[in-house]
């Protein structure tokens, strides 16, 4: 019987202790519905008793399948550790793989060397597919992935990318409309905003959408917005520089919950009471963060589990080999009311 260098057994021994041919024992091994029962019996005995593994990477060779699905985080690592929104869809992201018998591997893409070494990595055939998320406008990482022989799904907008891609996405201008109009039944009239970073195309849609419901119920939104950056400190001063320059604002649509949770301070520190003087609603709606606010934050509810899950399926059919047209999926929101608002 002929072994390996390093003794393991291989599919030839497999074979023949069995007493088959190669290629019996391997249909047997990969669950061949043309193989009989009893050489598959035999085969599968032959494999328990002599230890045999099937090697990975020869299998792969044969089905052109790793087993292994890329989520790309194309920010910095410090920045996708401190929103509660990234660390929401990787748990997502690894529960929803798992369920569909894939390994998560999770890449985070900052800068021109990361960029680089990402799509080495992604072309060099160790993942099936990738799960991104690259919300700057100026990133050239979703370009360039739509280059490579590899299915993709983006989670919410692909760079600067509008045709030819597969989105999964959040009604973002809907959510904010949703945010000022309860504002307005709250019976708000100077409702200011702090607005997500502008280089982020949900962020552009959010203050659009503050700005487009204002200006259609007769209110005007000059000055009454400042932009921050996704951050609790952003948020805080960002709600200082509103208060000094629009000290009579008496709502605030604050375009993600940590940003909100450094408003809350600024009110707090200014003496405006929430929400006796100022409403304040948020965006995100993270359920370990809002509801621990005070006071609890009413924020625009989206789903990271719904949307990862919602990917997941995307690209679960592209490696099926399913006809998937390339298009844009919106998901809903909707405002979770508690007490700030």
């Amino acid at each position: 019987m002929t072994h390996s260098p390093d003794d393991r057994p291989t599919l030839e021994d497999v074979a023949a202790f069995a007493g088959v041919s190669r290629s019996t024992a391997s249909r047997a091994l990969n669950g061949d519905a043309n193989v009989s029962s009893r050489a598959k019996d035999a085969v599968l005995a032959a494999a328990r008793d002599l230890g045999y593994s099937p090697n990975q990477a020869a299998r792969s060779l044969v089905t052109r399948r790793t087993g292994a699905v890329a989520v790309v985080l194309s920010e910095p690592e410090e920045v996708v550790l401190g929103d509660p929104y990234r660390t929401a869809v990787m748990r997502a992201g690894y529960r929803e793989l798992a369920s569909s018998g894939s390994q998560m591997v999770l890449m985070f893409n900052d800068g021109r060397e990361d960029h680089a070494r990402t799509l080495r990595f992604l072309e060099g055939g160790h993942v099936d597919g990738a799960l991104v998320f690259a919300p700057h406008r100026a990133d050239p990482l979703p370009r360039a992935l739509r280059l490579l022989r590899l299915p993709i799904v983006f989670g919410g907008p692909a760079g600067n990318l509008a045709r030819g891609v597969h989105v999964v996405d959040f009604d973002n201008s809907d959510g904010a409309r949703l945010a000022v109009e309860h504002l307005l039944d709250k019976g708000r009239r100077r409702i200011a905003t702090v607005a997500g970073p502008q280089d982020q195309t949900a962020a552009v849609h959010r203050l659009s959408g503050w700005r487009d419901t204002l200006t259609r119920v007769g209110l005007d939104p000059a000055g009454l917005s400042e932009e921050a950056d996704f951050t609790s400190d952003g948020g805080r001063a960002a709600m200082n520089r509103l208060l000094v320059r629009e000290p009579g604002l008496d709502g605030v649509f604050v375009a993600s919950d940590l940003m909100a949770a450094g408003a809350l301070r600024a009110l707090h520190d200014a003496g405006r009471r929430v929400p006796d003087d100022v409403s304040v609603i948020g965006f995100d709606d993270h359920p370990a963060l809002a509801s621990a606010m005070n006071p609890p934050l009413t924020t625009v509810h989206q789903d990271p589990a719904a949307q990862v899950q919602q990917m997941v399926a995307t690209l679960m059919a592209l490696l099926a080999g399913e006809a998937v047209r390339p298009r844009r999926q919106v998901l809903p929101v909707s405002v979770r009311i508690r007490e700030s608002a």
